[in-house]
């Protein structure tokens, strides 16, 4: 599995990095769903007064997502030479 990191500033000009958030190379529907819970993730953080500077997305998708889902978004096939 390939992860990526997004650092953005929050309305009031506070940097924020979110780390952990998985790349899927195939399976549009893991695709989007990964969009939209990226999409309500970062609209929770930008909505709160004194955000924390690091987020896990990983962790944020093990307490939303159903398990069966989690583990079909993290056990999908890797890239070819790990790249």
């Amino acid at each position: 599995m390939l992860w990526k990191t997004l650092e953005f500033k929050t309305l009031s000009g506070q940097k924020v990095k979110v780390m952990e958030i998985p790349v899927l190379e195939e399976d549009p529907l893991l695709q989007l769903l990964i969009k939209e819970h990226l999409q309500s993730f970062i609209y929770t953080i930008n909505q709160r007064n004194q955000p924390n500077h690091c987020y896990s997305f990983n962790e944020y998708l093990k307490k939303t997502l159903k398990w069966n889902i989690y583990e079909r978004l993290i056990h999908e096939s890797p890239l070819p030479y790990h790249a």
